[in-house]
């Protein structure tokens, strides 16, 4: 089963901007045909979905918290995902994870749809 490995997070203040990385770093190992998605987890709640995008890249959705913010992309040559998160609020403090879907479903939007997690990256917002 393939690794992803998330990146990019840490401290900013409201307003500010970040941009997270996913990879799958696994020789041989591709995203295409996988839908994928990000999800974040507040301390002591559920992990939410916050985007996600299908492996054409043509078809994005976004949790109503961060539309107008938050940019899916994905790079498939590059077996890459990101997420570019603009005018950064407190609210948007959680652990972000990377997910990819079961092969050939659509983009993740709840727990049980992620075939695979990446390991989590800390995004902290200060106000």
């Amino acid at each position: 089963q393939a690794q992803l490995v998330d990146s990019g997070g840490g401290l900013v203040q409201a307003g500010g901007s970040l941009r997270l990385s996913c990879t799958c770093p696994a020789s041989g190992w591709t995203f295409e045909n996988y839908a994928l998605a990000w999800f974040r987890q507040h301390p002591g709640k559920e992990r939410e979905f916050v985007a996600g995008i299908k492996w054409t890249g043509g078809s994005t959705s976004y949790a109503d918290s961060v539309k107008g913010r938050f940019t899916i992309s994905r790079d498939n040559d590059r077996n890459a995902l990101y997420l570019q998160m603009n005018n950064l609020k407190p609210e948007d403090t959680a652990v972000y994870y990377c997910a990819q879907s079961f092969v050939g479903a659509g983009f993740p939007t709840a727990f049980d749809d992620v075939g695979t997690w990446g390991q989590g990256t800390q995004v902290t917002v200060s106000s």
